[in-house]
């Protein structure tokens, strides 16, 4: 996500503070480890803010109504205690700082009482609830020696505001032969020489200045001609405007926005209260939804791996052990050899060849001297029963591996097709694993909310019947088993990871376009995906049954149709089928 910058920040201050100055504190709430929501009620309406410190998505702005989560937090009680019955009556950013500060007091007019600061600075940013005195009564984050030499602040201390930015202040009157004396004084590429003349020049905003100017930043600046300049100050000119006359636009560019010189040259006034802030919300909101649910598929992928990786050692393991059971019957011609051997009955013998009365290669064994012959046969009938008792064993274990690694090579399938946003799914995928993992439920509510009511895809046939898709084993099971009546009908791709698909032909009469779709639908969420056509199995739900000893999302069945499904069709279909 592109970082929240001066810019950006100044048109949130701007906008905001008509609509929430002055308002009463009302809630505060924190949804996230380094994010507040606090809720304020003007004479017109509640409003709320969000204030976010993490170091990737640092951000202030207002939002949405949020949901109620996070009261519980000992942040939020800290703000809830501090400014309770305290009205909002300043909010500010000092000039052309990443600062924002909120000053409350008990009305309008009266001394401040609480101030908050929000510090926008990347992995520096952090929250302070400050009293009347200006010492630390609650900190996001507390700022350890180590970790700061330059500036250590937790609760109990005094609050010092964060160094300066270096450079000027960018000024609308500021002559033009000053302007370029300044960005060219060292001499260097015009992409640093910009951040490094200038407070409150950011990455984003120093690469849009350079494109609307269409200059290269890494051009030095003393190669730079009359018009260049010309250029570049008629878009630092455009964003010094846009500044100057709120609110400011938001425009989405590729990964991030901008905020000043939309496409027209002439920005609209937002017709809507609040507009830029909210625009930014949703933009924030999805990226770190977005970023959630990206550091989620990755711990989840890492645990599938090795996961699936201790699956496949155990199968080898078995196998070879297998292997190692089929000198069983070796072991049984040894010991009826010898005791077909009256000639050799003494002790004393270190070594005998035994010719194969089968026709096979003669066999050469070494004796214990100290042992008889019926003796060391024996021994040879033990080994040889003990073998044939762990191949059924073995062969159970390697099922048992075999199994579970198809288990987990579905996850990791509905894990590659999930998408941002998909968050059920995601809880359904980790609760698939927890078996693996030997995770322990900590409290009873934990338990009950886990063993919901599975939630599958449900998507509508060309016909009108509905088509059930799981995306996890226990969506699996539920919709084959639990959920199935007679006339659902079955979609699996034949012999490959994927989700089961259901029919409900139990609702009415299916035609060949429904058949279709569910043998679609089946080949689209499986492992052959990219394949152009898939062999899809149809059965009848009653022919299916569980596999004894195993979770949910195994089955086995008899006889069944093979269709012919086409991935791309399904993903074409998909968008114009009804959830």
């Amino acid at each position: 996500m592109q970082p929240q910058d001066t810019t950006t920040l100044q048109g949130v201050v701007a906008e905001l503070s008509p609509q929430l100055i002055p308002s009463r504190f009302e809630k505060a709430q924190q949804p996230s480890p380094s994010g507040l929501q606090l809720g304020f009620r003007t004479l017109r309406q509640r409003l709320w803010i969000e204030l976010h410190w993490q170091a990737d998505s640092a951000r202030f702005h207002a939002a949405p109504p949020p949901a109620r989560i996070g009261e519980g937090s000992t942040l939020a009680q800290q703000l809830q205690h501090g400014l309770s019955g305290l009205a909002l009556v300043r909010l500010e950013q000092p000039p052309w700082e990443r600062v924002v500060e909120l000053g409350f007091a008990e009305r309008p007019g009266a001394p401040e009482r609480r101030r908050l600061v929000l510090e926008l600075m990347g992995r520096h940013s952090n929250l302070f609830l400050l009293d009347e005195q200006g010492l630390v009564v609650a900190t996001g984050r507390q700022v350890r020696e180590h970790q700061s030499r330059l500036r250590p602040i937790g609760t109990g201390d005094a609050y010092s505001p964060p160094p300066p930015l270096q450079g000027a202040m960018p000024d609308l009157e500021e002559p033009f032969e000053r302007w370029q004396l300044r960005v060219s004084l060292l001499p260097e590429p015009l992409s640093k020489a910009l951040m490094g003349s200038y407070r409150g020049i950011s990455p984003a905003l120093r690469n849009q200045l350079l494109q609307r100017a269409g200059l290269d930043g890494q051009t030095p600046v003393h190669f730079l001609e009359p018009q260049d300049w010309q250029r570049l100050h008629e878009a630092w000119t455009d964003w010094l405007q846009a500044l100057a006359t709120p609110p400011l636009p938001f425009i989405p560019e590729g990964k991030g926005y901008r905020c000043w010189g939309a496409p027209s040259d002439k920005p609209e006034a937002p017709s809507e209260p609040l507009a830029f802030n909210l625009a930014l919300a949703s933009y924030y909101g999805e990226g770190a939804q977005r970023l959630q649910f990206e550091r989620n598929s990755h711990r989840l992928r890492q645990q599938l791996q090795q996961l699936i990786s201790k699956e496949e050692r155990e199968i080898k393991r078995q196998q070879q052990l297998l292997q190692r059971s089929d000198d069983e019957g070796l072991l049984q011609r040894q010991a009826d050899l010898l005791l077909c051997r009256p000639d050799v009955n003494s002790i004393g013998h270190q070594q005998l060849t035994l010719e194969d009365p089968e026709g096979g290669p003669d066999l050469v064994l070494s004796l214990d001297p100290q042992l008889s012959l019926v003796t060391q046969a024996q021994k040879l009938y033990q080994r040889a029963r003990k073998l044939r008792r762990s191949v059924t064993a073995i062969e159970q274990r390697l099922e048992l591996h075999r199994q579970r690694l198809e288990l987990l090579d579905n996850s990791r399938l509905q894990l590659e097709l999930a998408e941002p946003g998909d968050e059920a799914l995601m809880e359904a995928l980790s609760e698939d694993l927890a078996p693996f993992l030997e995770a322990r439920r900590t409290s009873r509510n934990s338990r009950r909310s886990s063993e919901g009511v599975p939630q599958p895809l449900e998507l509508s046939s060309p016909d009108g019947l509905r088509l059930l898709v799981g995306r996890n084993h226990r969506q699996n099971d539920w919709i084959s088993f639990r959920q199935a009546r007679r006339g659902d009908l079955w979609f699996h791709a034949q012999e490959q990871p994927g989700s089961h698909v259901v029919l409900k032909g139990s609702e009415g009469l299916s035609s060949e376009a429904d058949l279709q779709a569910a043998a679609d639908l089946a080949a689209h969420f499986s492992r052959s995906r990219g394949n152009r056509r898939v062999p899809v199995v149809m059965v009848e739900t009653e022919q299916l049954q569980r596999i004894p000893g195993m979770g949910p999302g195994l089955v086995r069945h008899g006889g069944g149709d093979v269709l012919w499904g086409e991935p791309d069709r399904a993903a074409a279909l998909l968008p114009s089928l009804k959830r």
